[in-house]
């Protein structure tokens, strides 16, 4: 059977522990539907007969790793698993439920889009759903897609592409249009690289990855994320071009090492959702000491629009589900090359900016690198920004600087020196808070 063929309820046995379908007010469906279709009465009746379903979805409340949550899983053996009006009514009833009870959503999609006997009428059955994501996300309530195959048309467009954490099973078919519309369909790996997918999972593995994330979105203390202990030198740098040359050393502990440090476990998100993906950015959310923190990352690397907006994306998704965030930041700066620009690097930065300044939740940034300019500034958090001994952050690094200011390149140390960019410059300064100490608990970072 092909990944995500499986009957609706055969999946979610396998997903949950238990399982309570929600009760069906709709009502028989009768005739040959609101357009008078020929033939369509006996076609839902055949359907019905051979799933034992009465419509594409199947709805209820189930248990997935001691975490209680509303399952809108479709049956592709109803007709394709196609969207008509019934379908949608039955995904508004359980949306509206699970918001009700304070319920996550986890979306079990497989779907040839909208059902063509029902015509303009099936179609219109998208904004409707589109309602109720909206309306769930304003209730801070997470939402999980698992792409089935095929997972197309209006499916794919509202609750796929729509939800906060998007995962594809290996090998399904994913894409606004189907194999019979534009041959041959587009892969769900294809959407990974775009950016459109956060995780490719085997379908063995769905049900440990489902429970890992419904962990992870429902639960949060709202405290502010401890600071990192520091990974590399124990000593300051002595001076301005030290503390470059260190932190431009291949050597150092890069933002992985951090994260496997800093967390129990973590999972990551993929993609700005706009086609683009940054390798030198890392985002996603991870559990430490009985919390969930999300996370942004900078690699070391010069960050990409798709970074950015990555970035911006993650803070947007924590601070609307109340959890706390910390960032790492390491980078020269913001990639400034023609492609940057065309793909709007500005724009990109200002959006992470605006993200985090309109952040509810703490926002905990510690500088493990290089911090250069504006690049790096985005992802800092500047009331709550610690610093490593081998960090250090510059309004531009000083060999740009001498570029700016018409200097010989030879005075680059001396330039160094003049930026006041050591973390115990930046302490005294007052941009950073403190200096975060090797071997020492995160909450002991403090000021020198």
């Amino acid at each position: 059977m092909p990944c995500g063929r499986e009957p609706a309820r055969e999946l979610i046995g396998r997903l949950a522990s238990a399982f309570e379908e929600l009760p069906d007010d709709l009502g028989p469906s009768t005739g040959d539907g609101p357009l008078g279709w020929p033939g369509y009465g006996d076609q839902l009746a055949r359907a019905a007969a051979s799933t034992g379903e009465r419509e594409s979805v199947v709805c209820g409340i189930a248990e997935i790793g001691g975490v209680t949550t509303m399952v809108v899983a479709f049956e592709f053996g109803f007709l394709g698993g196609s969207l008509g009006t019934r379908t949608g009514a039955r995904i508004e009833q359980a949306f509206t439920h699970a918001r009700e009870r304070r319920l996550p959503v986890v979306s079990l999609v497989a779907t040839g889009g909208s059902r063509m006997q029902e015509g303009t009428l099936a179609l219109m059955q998208l904004p409707r759903i589109a309602r109720q994501l909206t309306l769930t996300r304003e209730a801070g309530l997470p939402h999980v897609a698992v792409l089935r195959d095929p997972t197309t048309g209006g499916g794919w467009a509202t609750l796929g592409a729509g939800a906060d954490v998007v995962l594809g099973l290996r090998g399904a078919q994913v894409g606004f249009a189907g194999s019979r519309v534009r041959p041959p369909g587009y892969s769900v790996t294809q959407q990974f690289a775009a950016g459109l997918v956060d995780q490719l999972v085997p379908p063995e593995e769905l049900r440990d990855r489902l429970e890992r994330w419904l962990r992870l979105l429902t639960t949060s203390t709202g405290a502010p994320a401890p600071v990192p202990a520091a990974l590399g030198q124990t000593t300051l740098p002595k001076t301005g071009w030290d503390a470059v040359v260190r932190a431009r050393t291949l050597g150092r502990p890069r933002a992985k090492e951090y994260l496997a440090s800093y967390f129990g476990w973590h999972e990551p998100i993929n993609g700005d959702r706009s086609g683009g993906v940054d390798p030198g950015v890392l985002c996603g959310f991870g559990y430490r000491d009985g919390q969930t923190i999300a996370y942004a990352a900078q690699c070391g690397t010069a960050t990409r629009p798709p970074g950015f907006r990555t970035a911006a994306r993650l803070v947007r998704l924590a601070d609307r589900l109340g959890i706390p965030v910390l960032t790492l930041v390491d980078t020269p700066g913001a990639a400034n090359d023609a492609a940057a620009e065309k793909a709007g690097v500005g724009a990109a930065i200002a959006d992470l900016f605006t993200a985090i300044a309109a952040a509810r939740v703490p926002v905990t940034t510690l500088v493990i690198g290089e911090g250069g300019s504006g690049g790096a500034l985005a992802f800092a958090a500047p009331d709550r920004m610690w610093v490593t001994p081998d960090g250090y952050f510059a309004v531009i690094s000083p060999e740009l600087a001498n570029a700016i200011l018409k200097r010989d390149p030879a005075r680059a140390r001396q330039t160094a020196e003049e930026l006041r960019l050591r973390p115990q410059d930046l302490v005294e300064l007052g941009v950073a808070r403190g200096i975060a100490q090797l071997g020492q608990s995160a909450d002991q970072a403090t000021a020198r």
